[in-house]
Parts: structure tokens; C-alpha cells; sequence
């Protein structure tokens, strides 16, 4: 059903003696309206055929076609299947065309009754005769047909189009038939070259169309001029509005320059930042658009040197744009002779002409302006504009007003960007030493301040009690001793850390079995919780893992911590898991899991932070500083590892891991295997097992 040929091509073919004419859109419609008008206003019985380009442009037409078919019963109407237009009978006859058949793309009109005919057969065009910036407006698109009073050019469109109807909707054949036969006539092909006009078809009629498309030209001659004018508002408008929705330097000036270089239609433009002390600079951000056939060298990632150049020095001097209009013609950059050129010497010696004729064929530049970016009177940047290509290009003064307009704001915003991020960085860094100042303050105070009161009361009534029991005055001291243990564990936890970040620890790294120190941590964890305090403790640890290098103190010490806190948060009800993997080839993979209360994903990094707490310094169910995982993190980062924590939400276990790295196998290790032992189990080992305290 496919129809590749233009109605208005075959028409042309059939009657070659037709020239096209050029209308605009709203001349179409004005004639449209006419041609519909005069058959409202009439009393004869007409064919009407319309083709739409598209059915949004039938919905606005759909109520004056309905008027017209109470008129007259040959009445067809095409238009393409965008929504709902479909093959109906209902009011007139209607035919949806397929998307890609070419009658989709024309516009067509035909009239013909008993005094009068006429025809407007015509498509859009592929391409604006002009190039202008209001293209995209509806009024400014440009159709190339025939408009016509003529009868047998009028019956022979009408003949063309009733037959690609008569495909699509074949049962419509016999309502065709007699179409033709009171329409067209018998004698249609062999009497086409006689001209038989209406009465209607006057020269008034032909220059008020002329009159029409001429005030049509002019007005797209406004819609050029403002639309320029819009452009360069636009231009402005988009650059504020991105200093006002980002901060972000990177992205404020990849939207200037690419902006900028379409709107000025530059062949390359480049925005970047330097300072009047530098020597050089690195392009990172560049707009550039293909030359003709070949493509344009870009700059990007290259280091342009500012010492030797002497239009840089120009722009430094005098704190002005500088444009050259025509590079091989310009003395600073090709006469090396020329005394202006010989003044910007470098420090080797030789003149800096030299080296930006270099730049000059190696990029292409025939025109070149430079525009500081200023603030204060310090410079921030520079913007460069290159034109490429066979002949010089003149910029005109409101673009260079334009392109100074620009860079004055990229300015502002830099400094805005720069002094955002510096007080961004600021109020961190406080607000990370007033969180740490206040867990401080409160855990410590909470945590100190309880196992005091227990000693203080059991040694005022040790004093004050003579008369106490022996059983009793040991539960005193017992408890006693047991807080006073408390008390400097958790200062050992502090004394700690504080050796870690300072770097006061000298570590031992020796070869170690991780199996070896996954006991000696499950032994220590054993031997402080009673079987029905702790959850179940599972180790999967293979026989056969290869040796890892770390300081076994301090391996056996982050091992202890992870297993603690995983009793701490896991009921007695639950389970605990230590596994191993390999981890790159380079590293051991040990993981802690437990089913205990589990962190909130949003927290998963903030566990590592020092005096930590989820649940607030005073709202605790568990004890501790929060010193835990930071003692870990410190310990697993002074071997070369890494640690992390994973989580699926609150109440659904966390799993911990950390890397050690593995010894490379040799023979000297194999044969050292069975005598590996962890420093941790003939050292005294300082500190105790510290808690974490969970996010």
C-alpha cells in the first residue's frame, strides 16, 4: 500500500508546462481558508479533497469539514495515523495514510465544482531557502507546489489523488466512480493543455498572495532579528542560571564554553584557569565543531604555555580582550622580525612569535580572540575564541561586548565556587570536632562516671561497715575489682588509638597462620562470655590457607575486637560466622558475620568513626566508647588492608570484613608453615578487647 511517489511529482510529470511556486506556511492556510470559505458560502455540490501533513493539523480543520460535508457528499479527507485517525465513513469519508507514505509529507487542497475550480498541491521543504535563527518557529516553513485556477490542472491533481485513495479504501470504488464521471469528465487527459479558467481567477487575487508572502518575508525578517537578540539573552540567562543551581566549578565552566560556542558559531572555544604567575596551562574544557570534510585538532588535555605567549602577555598587561582578525597576516605571530614582535622575547632567548606560529598551523587558527576572566583586577582564566578555516572572520562588537559579558560572570563565579567550597570544608571539619567534642564529653562522662559510683560505694562500705561479713565484704571487693578493670580497659582502648593515629606504633610483621589467630581470638571471646551469654560461634577456616604477613599482636587484636562486637549486638539466640576467601590473588578475605541488630545503610561507613554511638551516649542498652572499629580500621590500615562493614538494614545482621595480605609462596614458606605462631600468644598483649558500638 506503500505510495513512494509525490503527488506533486506525478503532476509535474504529467504536465511539464507547471512551474512551482514558493509559499510560506501561513500564506498556505490563508489560501485554505479561502478555498473552504467558498464552498461554505456557495450553493453548488463540490469534490473536496484535503491531505494533511499531520493529524494535529486535520483536528484543527475537523469542524469546518464537517460543515462542509452537509453540503456535499464528496468530501475526502488524509491525513496520517498519529493517534486515532482511521478509515471512517462517518461524517465524510476519511483515510489514514501510512506513516511513510509520501503523501504524509504534502499539503493538499482540491475544489472543483460547476463554476469554479482550483488546486493547491504542495510540500514541505527539505531544507530553509536561508539559514535563520527563527527556523524552528511554524510560521517561518517554506512549502514548494502549485496553486492554480485551472481546471484540467485542478481535475488531473484530483484524478491522482482519488486513485490513492481508491487503494487504501477500495469499497469507496463505486462513490469514486461517480466522482470522476460528474467531476472530471471524459476527456481529461487530452484537453489539459487548454487552459479553462474560472471566473474567479483574476490578477487581484494573484497580488494580494504576492502582497501576502512579501509581508510574510518581512516578518521573518523581525522574527530573525529578535531571535539573535534571544539568543544572546538565552546565552546569558543559562550561564547565571547554572552559577546559581551549581557550585561546582568543573561543571560552570563546561556549560560556558560550550554554550558560548554556539552561540557565537566558533569553530573552537576554551575556557581555562590560570593565574598571571603561571607559566602554563592545561585545557580541560573545549567546544569544537568539524571543519568541511576534515576535523578540527582538539586541544583538550594539552599544556599551552603562557611565558611564551605573547598575546597572553598582551591580555596580562592591559587586563583587555586581545583579537586578532587574521593570524598569518599578524606581525606578532609571523613577522619574527617586526619590532613589536621582538620585544616579547623568552627566557632561553628566543622570540615567542616562533612558538605561537606553531600553534597556529598545528590548530588551525585564523582568527583568535582572548578574553581574561577577571575579579578584582586578578585573573581567574582565560576564554579563547578560533576561527578555522580558509578566510578571516570578524567578530562584531556586540560579540565581543557579548563574550566580556560571559567572562565576567564565569569570574563571579568561580570566586563563589571557591569560596563555597572552602567554607563547605570548614564546616565539616567543625561540625566533625563538635560531634567528636560532644561523644566525647557524654560517653566518657557515662561511661567513667558508672563504674565510679559502683567503687566508690563499695569501698565506703567496706570502711564503714565493720561488722560485715567475710562473704560480704569479698562481693565488694570483687565488684570493686571487676569495675576498676572496666575502667581501664576502656582507657587502654583510648591510649590506644591515640598511638595509632599519631603512627607511635612499631609494628612486627611476621608470617603468620590466620587459623592460629582465629583461636586465639575465638579462646579470648570464650573465656570473657559464658556459653549461655554469647551466641553460637561458628568458624569456617580451611586447613590449608597460605601464610599472611601482619603483627600478630595486633592481627589477634582486630579479630577479638570484630568477634566482641558481634556478641555485644547478636542475642544468645543467634549465630556468628568466621570466614576466609582469597581476595585478588595478593590478600586474604576474613569476614565476620552475625544475625544481630544490623546497621542502617546510611551508616555503614560512619561505624568507623570514633565515640560512634547509633543510639545516642545516654540511650544505650550496650556499653562501650565507640572505640572498636576505629582501633580495627587504624590496625587493618598499618598492614596495607582494607576494612569494611555490609548491612541489609536494622535487625537483619551485619557482616564485617578485612584484608591481610598473603605471604608469595616459596619454599622457605612452605617448609615454615608448621612453625608459624602469632606473636599474640607469647607476648603480653596491651589493652583488652574493645567494643563497638554500632550505627
Amino acid at each position: 500500500m506503500l505510495m513512494a511517489t509525490s503527488v506533486l511529482h506525478s503532476l509535474l510529470r504529467e504536465m511539464p508546462h507547471l512551474r512551482q511556486q514558493l509559499y510560506f506556511k501561513s500564506s498556505l492556510t490563508a489560501l485554505s481558508h479561502a478555498m473552504e470559505d467558498q464552498v461554505l458560502v456557495g450553493a453548488e455540490q463540490p469534490l473536496v479533497i484535503a491531505c494533511f501533513q499531520r493529524e494535529r493539523f486535520y483536528r484543527q480543520e475537523a469542524h469546518r469539514y464537517r460543515r462542509i460535508a452537509e453540503l456535499t457528499p464528496q468530501v475526502y479527507v488524509l491525513s496520517t495515523p498519529e493517534t486515532d485517525f482511521k478509515h471512517s465513513s462517518e461524517y465524510y469519508e476519511t483515510v489514514a495514510l501510512e506513516p511513510s507514505d509520501t503523501l504524509s509529507q504534502e499539503w493538499h487542497l482540491v475544489v472543483i465544482g460547476e463554476q469554479y475550480a482550483h488546486c493547491l498541491i504542495c510540500r514541505e521543504c527539505s531544507k530553509p531557502v536561508t539559514e535563520i535563527a527563527s527556523s524552528e518557529m511554524d510560521s517561518s516553513r517554506r512549502f514548494e507546489g502549485i496553486w492554480t485556477f485551472d481546471r484540467n490542472v485542478t481535475q488531473k491533481a484530483a484524478q491522482l489523488i482519488l486513485e490513492r485513495i481508491e487503494v487504501y479504501r477500495p469499497e469507496l470504488g463505486t462513490k469514486i466512480k461517480r466522482a470522476k464521471s460528474k467531476y472530471l469528465g471524459a476527456g481529461l487527459v487530452s484537453s489539459y493543455p487548454l487552459s479553462q479558467k474560472s471566473t474567479n481567477s483574476d490578477a487581484f487575487v494573484q497580488r494580494l498572495v504576492t502582497y501576502l508572502q512579501a509581508g510574510q518575508y518581512k516578518l521573518l525578517k523581525a522574527y530573525r532579528s529578535l531571535s539573535a537578540q534571544e539568543e544572546k539573552e538565552r546565552l546569558m540567562n543559562s550561564i547565571i542560571a547554572v552559577i546559581r543551581r551549581s557550585l561546582n566549578p568543573n561543571e560552570i565552566l563546561e556549560v560556558a564554553v560550550q554554550e558560548l560556542g554556539r552561540a557565537l558559531g566558533a569553530s573552537r572555544c576554551l575556557i581555562y584557569r590560570c593565574k598571571a604567575t603561571d607559566l602554563s596551562a592545561k585545557i580541560s574544557h573545549e567546544f569544537l565543531v568539524p571543519l568541511g570534510e576534515t576535523t578540527l585538532v582538539s586541544t583538550k588535555g594539552q599544556i599551552w604555555s603562557l611565558q611564551d605567549n605573547c598575546l597572553f602577555q598582551d591580555v596580562l598587561q592591559s587586563q583587555e580582550l586581545v583579537y586578532v582578525e587574521d593570524t598569518y597576516t599578524e606581525p606578532r605571530i609571523q613577522d619574527i622580525q617586526n619590532k613589536r614582535a621582538d620585544s616579547y622575547v623568552s627566557n632561553n632567548g628566543n622570540s615567542t612569535s616562533a612558538s605561537l606560529k606553531t600553534l597556529v598551523q598545528q590548530f588551525a587558527i585564523n582568527s583568535w580572540l582572548m578574553v581574561p576572566v577577571l575579579y578584582q583586577g586578578q585573573l581567574l582564566g582565560m576564554v579563547e575564541l578560533h576561527q578555522c578555516g580558509a578566510t578571516a572572520h570578524k567578530w562584531q562588537a556586540d560579540e565581543l561586548k557579548m563574550v566580556e559579558a560571559i567572562a565576567t560572570q564565569v569570574g563571579v563565579a568561580l570566586i563563589q565556587a571557591e569560596a563555597y567550597a572552602n567554607l563547605e570544608d570548614l564546616n565539616q571539619q567543625l561540625e566533625a570536632l563538635d560531634r567528636t567534642r560532644g561523644n566525647l564529653v557524654a560517653i566518657t562522662g557515662h561511661e567513667l562516671r558508672t563504674p565510679l559510683s559502683t567503687i566508690q560505694v563499695c569501698l565506703e562500705s567496706l570502711a564503714s561497715e565493720p561488722d560485715m561479713s567475710l562473704e560480704l565484704r569479698q562481693v565488694m571487693l570483687n565488684t570493686a575489682l571487676v569495675d576498676a578493670e572496666r575502667m581501664r580497659k576502656l582507657i587502654q582502648d583510648f591510649l590506644t588509638l591515640s598511638r595509632l593515629e599519631s603512627g607511635r606504633v612499631q609494628w612486627h610483621p611476621e608470617a603468620l597462620s590466620l587459623k592460629e589467630c582465629i583461636d586465639l581470638a575465638l579462646s579470648h571471646v570464650r573465656s570473657h562470655r559464658s556459653e549461655t551469654e554469647r551466641p553460637k560461634i561458628k568458624a569456617q577456616v580451611p586447613d590449608d590457607l597460605p601464610l599472611v604477613q601482619a603483627d600478630g599482636e595486633w592481627l589477634v587484636e582486630t579479630l577479638t575486637k570484630l568477634l566482641d562486637n558481634a556478641c555485644k549486638f547478636t542475642t544468645p539466640q543467634g549465630q556468628i560466622t568466621i570466614e576466609t576467601c582469597s581476595s585478588g590473588g595478593s590478600m586474604l578475605e576474613v569476614t565476620v558475620t552475625d544475625t544481630g541488630r544490623g546497621i542502617e545503610p546510611n551508616r555503614l561507613e560512619d561505624v568507623f568513626d570514633r565515640f560512634y554511638q547509633e543510639e545516642g551516649a545516654l540511650r544505650r542498652t550496650t556499653g562501650g566508647m565507640g572505640l572498636g572499629l576505629a582501633i580495627c580500621r587504624q590496625i587493618v590500615k598499618g598492614w596495607g588492608g582494607e576494612i569494611w562493614a555490609n548491612s541489609a538494614g536494622k535487625d537483619q545482621g551485619s557482616r564485617f570484613h578485612f584484608t591481610v595480605p598473603i605471604i608469595p609462596f616459596s619454599s622457605e614458606s612452605e617448609d615454615s608453615t608448621n612453625n608459624a605462631k602469632p606473636r599474640a600468644k607469647s607476648k603480653k598483649r596491651s589493652g583488652v578487647r574493645g567494643t563497638r558500638s554500632k550505627g
